[in-house]
């Protein structure tokens, strides 16, 4: 046995480690917010457990089914969505939760409230389960205003509100990223510890990338500006290289390449969706959060993305988010647009 490698191996800096570090720096921090990210942390062991041997159990199967023991089977997405609702309520943490899995937000009892409003989305990409394509959980955090008489008034803030936002994605490997607003890290869940080890310090999204990613089976629904700048990726005038295309269909694994790779995601609104599909709470804040603080750009076709108020807390907006650069490029056509229209 190799004693120096094994002593070596035992200097790791797990996630919680990372995040007691960060909470060092706060002399008047209590805590709270360490134990409320050590729930979200163990929702995500859980959670990457069952998406493991999802197929085994039939955890893919339609919530509602039944099986062989005549108990009711939990559809994957279900059994996050309560996962994660029952290790926040439980941290003592929590005062509302906004879930893309429910209509409604959820208040929490008054004997077991915290300070900390989370948004998130339980499983996200969980159409891709039945094909091994990676699928992720989202998240954000934000400070409550009214701690003694919560609305949703203190949930609808713009997302530079937020304290903190993530993702988990569920992949080849179980990987973590997280910033509490002092730059973006990464972490990878080791199986045989059980501990998230920080793999990916400081993450830096490159200043311009040679990727997009968008979904061009619906271009003939594209707004201008989103049609030009696809064009301009593949038919680059400068005499550039063309942008590689790749696109997953699930936001966390396109949007982590984006990240460490750089380039551009986009999910424009088009005539099918004029409001784009994907929700502003806890999909394009939390990412566009991320972006931002790992030195890219996030913008909705008319303002920067974090900059956006909702009125309803499943919203939806078009996002662009990535490389600095190439946010700022695609940024200059809506404004051509715009100037056109005027």
């Amino acid at each position: 046995m190799d004693h120096a490698a094994e002593a070596h191996r035992t200097d790791l800096m797990t996630i919680m480690r990372h995040v007691l570090n960060e909470q060092s720096k706060y002399p008047e921090s209590r805590g709270d917010f360490t134990i409320l990210l050590s729930h979200i942390v163990l929702g995500c062991k859980f959670v990457c457990s069952a998406v493991n041997k999802a197929g085994l159990a039939k955890l893919i199967g339609l919530a509602g089914e039944t099986n062989v023991q005549g108990e009711e089977q939990k559809k994957l997405d279900v059994l996050s969505n309560e996962v994660f609702v029952k290790a926040l309520i439980s941290s003592g943490q929590t005062i509302i939760l906004v879930s893309e899995e429910d209509e409604e937000a959820i208040f929490v009892e008054p004997s077991k409230r915290g300070r900390y409003i989370v948004v998130f989305d339980p499983l996200d990409g969980s159409s891709n389960i039945d094909c091994g394509v990676s699928i992720g959980t989202i998240f954000g955090i934000y400070l409550v205003e009214h701690k003694d008489n919560p609305t949703l008034d203190d949930v609808l803030k713009p997302g530079e509100n937020m304290l903190a936002a993530g993702y988990c994605m569920y992949g080849s490997s179980c990987t973590f990223v997280l910033s509490t607003g002092n730059g973006v890290n990464g972490f990878t869940l080791d199986p045989s510890l059980g501990e998230f080890i920080l793999t990916h310090p400081d993450i830096k999204i490159p200043k311009k990338g040679k990727i997009y990613s968008v979904n061009e089976g619906n271009a003939k629904n594209w707004d201008k500006a989103t049609a030009k700048y696809v064009d301009n990726c593949k038919f680059p005038k400068d005499g550039s290289s063309p942008k590689s295309l790749r696109y997953i269909g699930s936001m966390v694994a396109d949007v982590h390449r984006t990240l460490l790779y750089g380039g551009i995601f986009l999910y424009p609104a088009d005539k099918k969706s004029p409001n784009g599909k994907l929700r502003v709470l806890y999909e394009v804040f939390p990412m566009s959060y991320l972006m931002e603080q790992a030195g890219g750009q996030a913008f909705t076709g008319k303002q920067r993305a974090l900059d956006l108020v909702p009125n309803k807390i499943h919203e939806r907006s078009p996002v662009f988010l990535g490389s600095y650069d190439d946010v700022e490029e695609i940024k200059a056509l809506y404004a051509a647009v715009e100037e056109e229209i005027t």
